[in-house]
């Protein structure tokens, strides 16, 4: 039973509960529905921290969590969503390190953590995500060099690193990815 309403564990794959007035944690039971594929759970009023066991959900593609209140750091137990295509986790009060283990979601395109008060570095790993197409990570609290590594992401068509606190050079090899659209560091301290 999730928000009062009970779900198949072995023929759930799709949870779209969007802006639904959702309030309170997301409990951890969620980690049973271990078919799930999409779950989608924006525009809601969700509080407290991300369940470690949404890591779970191995058969996980899409993870729709932006615009809650969702608090605490990002568990590195989602590292284990290697068909994870989409993650949004924007427009929250996350706090803490990007985990290294995104680098294991091989199958990831695009990435959304900006607008919370993330810190710490970007992680090296983050170099392992050849099939990103969006990372973006601006108005946060991240610090130190950009990670060389993001040119290895070849397949990259927008990165946004703006409003954080990034210092040092830019990488050169930047300018070499050719699917490169949109790219924006302004205003980092």
């Amino acid at each position: 039973e999730l928000w009062g309403t009970c779900y198949d564990i072995e023929n759930t794959q799709y949870l779209y509960l969007q802006q639904q007035n959702l309030s309170g944690p997301i409990p951890p039971e969620i980690g049973q529905l271990i078919n799930l594929r999409a779950l989608s759970l924006w525009g809601n009023n969700l509080s407290g921290e991300i369940p470690p066991e949404i890591g779970n959900l191995t058969n996980l593609e899409l993870l729709w969590l932006q615009a809650n209140n969702l608090t605490g750091s990002i568990p590195y137990e989602i590292g284990s969503l290697t068909n994870v295509n989409e993650i949004y986790l924007n427009d929250n009060n996350l706090s803490g390190n990007i985990p290294e283990e995104f680098g294991n979601l091989i199958n990831l395109g695009e990435l959304n953590l900006s607008f919370n008060n993330l810190s710490g570095q970007i992680p090296y790993e983050i170099g392992n995500l050849f099939n990103l197409r969006r990372l973006l990570l601006e108005r946060n609290s991240l610090t130190n060099e950009v990670p060389s590594s993001i040119c290895n992401l070849i397949n990259l068509t927008e990165l946004d690193l703006s409003n954080n606190y990034l210092v040092g050079l830019i990488p050169s090899e930047i300018g070499q990815l050719e699917n490169l659209i949109f790219f924006d560091i302004m205003h980092n301290q």
